[in-house]
């Protein structure tokens, strides 16, 4: 999974729907944990790709059958937090359509070890939110 504090994911992995998408081979080929955050808004707890298939496009595909699904099921939007630091995921995040909405600061600084990517350290998570279902009733999804 995408968090690397295995006692932080512990705690929440079996709060929710975990879906797994394979290739030809039957090979594991990424994960995604949803769980629902309120009556119509789900939240994607961890989304992970292997490292040999990141860069071809499976984790947006992932992105968009999670969105349709949950569109379908009525929710109204879709939630995900990542570090400050992992500017990679909030690049990947807003291509997809997702926006910020808050931050929540020292987030990580709870964290037994300190996580430093792109030579920054973790310590907030930043919340993006993508909206499924408009008024109109047109989803962005």
């Amino acid at each position: 999974m995408a968090d690397e504090c295995a006692e932080i994911v512990s705690k929440y992995l079996y709060d929710g729907e975990l879906y797994s998408v394979y290739n030809e081979e039957h090979e594991t080929i990424g994960v995604i944990l949803m769980i629902k955050k309120a009556r119509d808004i789900a939240e994607i707890k961890n989304i992970a790709v292997k490292p040999i298939h990141q860069g071809k496009g499976y984790g947006k595909a992932i992105l968009q059958i999670i969105c349709n699904m949950y569109k379908e099921k009525g929710y109204r939007s879709i939630q995900v937090g990542t570090a400050n630091s992992s500017i990679e995921n909030l690049i990947f995040y807003q291509k997809a359509g997702f926006r910020i909405i808050d931050v929540k600061r020292d987030f990580f600084a709870a964290y037994p070890e300190p996580i430093f990517e792109n030579g920054i350290r973790a310590l907030d998570m930043v919340m993006l939110e993508k909206t499924l279902h408009t008024e109109a009733g047109m989803g962005s999804c």
